[in-house]
């Protein structure tokens, strides 16, 4: 009996735990980014075009964009409170058979030439799904890889949310990039752009696959008593959902800025050629996936804090410049790109470790989820929105300063939140 017990408490290995996490993350971040490389394929196909004004389907498309992250608080409290009562892995499991079939569904969109407002419609409908898919990803992936990490170890262990997030980011981008540079136009209009969703959907099971030999994690193993309802995070720690709010809110206006929306934003406004704007993309992805694990370490080192105030008070500073110096020149951009990306490594780096050393267990993965996925729907899901529109309007100039107010706002939330990096996680 004794066996037994020290059998069924025993941890598991962390590297093997580390991989089921990651692998499958970055399978359901690919999925997520494919559209946003794609916007302007899909915009082409799949919306109307505007005699008066060529950037209407573009700010269709990007509607539909922020439309999927408005699903993701739902994702974060379904599948969060999923990850709380029946464990980590059964929710891991759940997201991404629902993330590759929804990616499915993109790929097999009609256009709007062959089935008028049905397109729309259809391509809605799998934002959705993915919103909802990536919401529970984020909260049950974050609890996995925190309480799979060794004391002394959550800061490198949560790096790995933002290495894999991004190991998906940059295939996306890598894919969107060799079809740009070998289909022609025709041929990317009429099925090139359909592909990275297609092989996002057998991708997926693949993740799924390498997700059946992970274990629960420790403190999963060892809670007792009654499982949580629904909305238990949110009725007993309102002040902690709050501060994962003010936490969040800068890192992920800057994070979709810098990410995903920059493409678009040099494009727009510096003229900078659509291929050259993708491979700047990937190559500074590269290297912001390389810093992330160096960020973990040195919050187990020096603290959390440090790191998020050095992210916080760097773009509230550097925002606007950088984003101003932008001109036609693939140099320039990636320079912009790549300086960007070490300041928000204090941010990405980290903030899994944060979110997840707030929140007892009981209740950690939906506590997690749902103010977190709020507010990357409220400020990174809208951002290439209110960017494409302040160029409509005529006033891109604002926007750059709308990522650096975000960020100075969540810095006044780094100065008073408490120091966690040496606490025991609580289980």
């Amino acid at each position: 009996m004794t066996e037994t017990i020290a059998t069924k408490t025993r941890p598991a290995r962390p590297l093997r735990q580390l991989l089921a996490a990651s692998v499958g993350n970055a399978v359901e971040w690919y999925d997520w980014y494919a559209y946003t490389f794609l916007a302007t394929y899909i915009a082409d196909q799949v919306f109307p075009k505007s005699a008066d004004n060529s950037l209407v389907p573009l700010l269709s498309t990007f509607a539909v964009f922020a439309v999927g992250f408005f699903m993701r608080p739902v994702g974060g409290l379904l599948m969060g409170a999923i990850a709380d009562r029946r464990g980590r892995r059964a929710a891991l499991t759940v997201t991404i058979l629902l993330m590759g079939g929804s990616s499915l569904l993109v790929g097999l969109t009609p256009t709007y030439a062959a089935a008028g407002v049905l397109a729309p419609v259809v391509l809605v409908v799998a934002r959705l799904l993915q919103g909802l898919s990536v919401g529970g990803e984020f909260a049950a992936s974050t609890t996995f890889l925190v309480e799979s990490a060794g004391p002394g170890r959550r800061g490198l262990f949560s790096s790995f949310q933002y290495v894999s997030t991004t190991a998906g980011q940059l295939v996306a981008s890598g894919v969107a990039t060799v079809l740009v540079n070998t289909l022609s136009d025709e041929r990317m209009n009429g099925w090139g752009w359909r592909v990275p969703f297609a092989l996002g959907a057998v991708l997926s099971l693949v993740g799924f696959w390498i997700r059946q030999g992970a274990r629960e994690t420790r403190s999963e193993e060892q809670r007792q008593g009654p499982r949580p309802g629904l909305f238990e995070a949110l009725r007993r720690h309102p002040r902690e959902s709050l501060l994962i709010c003010g936490i969040t809110a800068g890192g992920t206006i800057a994070y979709y800025t810098w990410t995903s929306y920059l493409p678009t934003y040099a494009e727009l406004n510096a003229g900078i050629d659509k291929s050259d704007a993708l491979l700047a993309g990937t190559i500074s992805l590269a290297f912001f996936a390389l810093l992330q694990p160096l960020g973990g370490l040195l919050s187990d080192r020096f603290g959390r804090r440090p790191l998020l105030l050095f992210f916080g008070l760097g773009f509230a500073l550097l925002s606007v410049p950088l984003l101003h110096a932008l001109r036609d020149s693939f140099a320039v951009l990636l320079l912009v790109q790549c300086a960007g990306m070490i300041l928000l490594t204090g941010f990405t780096s980290i903030s899994a470790a944060v979110n997840a050393e707030i929140f007892p267990p009981r209740v950690r993965a939906a506590g997690i989820g749902f103010p977190y996925s709020l507010t990357v729907a409220l400020f990174g899901g809208t951002a290439p929105y209110v960017g494409t529109l302040f160029k409509d309007l005529g006033h891109s100039g604002l926007f750059p300063w709308y990522v650096a107010v975000l960020c100075l706002l969540s810095s006044a939330v780094y100065l008073r939140l408490p120091e966690t990096a040496r606490r025991e996680l609580r289980r």
